[in-house]
């Protein structure tokens, strides 16, 4: 199934189309028997559903049988079709001829000339055909290119967000190398997810670009898309999460925590690259209903981890700071749980939204808007990066937000199992502490 935009000239053409039966169904019949089996090609708009087939108590038939005939006026093992005055929709004839087991379609362009959504179904109403096989390719051109319609608005679409991302990218840098000697390990992290934004941005943009010039998509650009798309996706992840920790911030390192996080964030990784690469490489769109719930099912169980985890998280944080009695941080930190809190209802607001669309348009008849379906989370995730890069931003001032000791306040490790750790450094200071006054008893 594809789609064709004609505003204009725009075509689909059978190129070198073949149909295949098994050699014992051919030697049935003789050399010179004629036309010997029967293979049917139907062009049609979504909105010209209706002229194929003919609806039953049973469901909808689409082969013409005997009791058919006078309700429908169909041809015997033929494609129940109406036409109407405008020759829609096209039907297309392939024969088997005599005893050969190949069958081939002629190359016949087939002129769209109203924009819309079309479908070609191979239909065979022949049961003796029906262990037959096809191979070959069709070529669906649009006046813009060999971009599907519905696919087509991504071009401009990656190319503003290459923008975009180029202009975050650089102001970045320009606070990075001005204010180089106060930044902290986490604006580093930052970097890294602003640079995988920048350069997945521009892959998927020449990667559009390439597929609407030759109508083939190369395997391995679209594959270093997905993987920069799955790297930032999980990196982006683990930030939010880390920061919602106090990494940073209100503690040195993760401690003992850490393996869980890289566990979580290794699995996310798997999952998602599962998902993205199965829906971008390879047929567009040909995911059945079963295949996508088990590949989205374990992404959606892992994104709520994370989002059970660092509201969590961030609870502790911000209760650990208000007992600190730290202004700067704590204000800092009720920022980002704000901007937080309303990404994470915008986002429920538009599944919700996108639900809607999919139960709504099984046919795809708003497929001028199923672009926006999938490119809002960009925008949405490029926003809060935004947001996080101004909390974060290179300054003089910056450091205030970094990792310090608090005077008169003890500095743990994470609490785990309810037992706060002190830190190594100062094990080794009490035990210091302690041998001097053993030493002081025994003089």
């Amino acid at each position: 199934i594809a789609p064709g935009v004609a505003n204009g000239q725009s075509e689909i053409k059978f190129t070198k189309l073949e149909f295949a039966r098994p050699e014992s169904l051919a030697n049935q019949f003789e050399p010179d028997e004629g036309f010997t089996g029967l293979i049917q090609a139907v062009i049609f708009e979504v909105n010209d559903r209706n002229r194929i087939g003919y609806p039953t108590s049973q469901g909808y038939r689409y082969c013409c049988t005997k009791e058919l005939v006078p309700k429908t006026k169909c041809s015997l093992e033929r494609l129940i079709y109406h036409e109407k005055e405008d020759g829609w929709p096209k039907l297309l004839d392939i024969y088997f001829e005599d005893n050969q087991t190949i069958a081939y379609s002629f190359e016949e362009a087939i002129t769209i000339e109203k924009t819309g959504m079309y479908y070609l179904w191979f239909v065979i109403c022949d049961e003796y055909l029906s262990a037959a096989t096809v191979r070959g390719q069709t070529t669906w051109k649009n006046p813009m290119g060999y971009l599907p319609g519905m696919m087509y608005p991504h071009i401009k679409f990656f190319g503003v967000m290459s923008l975009l991302y180029m202009t975050l990218s650089v102001g970045w840098m320009l606070l990075y190398a001005r204010h180089w000697q106060d930044v902290f390990a986490l604006q580093h992290w930052i970097t890294a997810v602003v640079a995988l934004g920048m350069m997945e941005m521009s892959t998927w943009y020449f990667d559009y670009v390439n597929f609407n010039a030759t109508g083939f998509r190369p395997y391995i650009t679209t594959l270093y898309a997905v993987f920069l798309g799955c790297l930032r996706k999980t990196i982006s992840r683990v930030l939010v999460l880390v920061v919602s920790m106090g990494f940073g911030v209100v503690l040195p390192y993760l401690g003992a925590i850490q393996n869980k996080v890289m566990a979580l964030g290794v699995t996310y990784f798997v999952a998602v690259s599962a998902l993205d690469i199965t829906t971008n490489v390879g047929t567009i769109d040909d995911l059945t209903s079963t295949a996508r719930i088990a590949l989205v099912l374990p992404v959606a169980i892992l994104d709520a981890i994370f989002i059970l985890w660092v509201f969590t998280s961030l609870s502790k944080t911000l209760s650990q700071l208000q007992t600190r009695k730290a202004g700067a941080k704590l204000e800092l930190y009720r920022r980002f749980t704000n901007t937080l809190a309303i990404m994470v209802w915008i986002s429920v607001g538009w599944i919700a939204y996108e639900m809607y669309f999919k139960v709504t348009d099984q046919y795809n008849e708003k497929w001028q808007f199923d672009w926006i379906t999938n490119d809002f989370w960009h925008i949405l995730n490029f926003v809060f990066l935004c947001i996080i890069c101004f909390l974060w931003a290179p300054s003089a001032a910056a450091t205030r937000y970094a990792y310090s000791e608090l005077e008169g306040e003890e500095d743990y490790d994470l609490i785990e199992d309810g037992k706060k750790t002190p830190k190594p450094a100062e094990k080794a200071a009490a035990n210091g502490e302690a041998k001097e006054d053993e030493a002081g008893k025994m003089e």
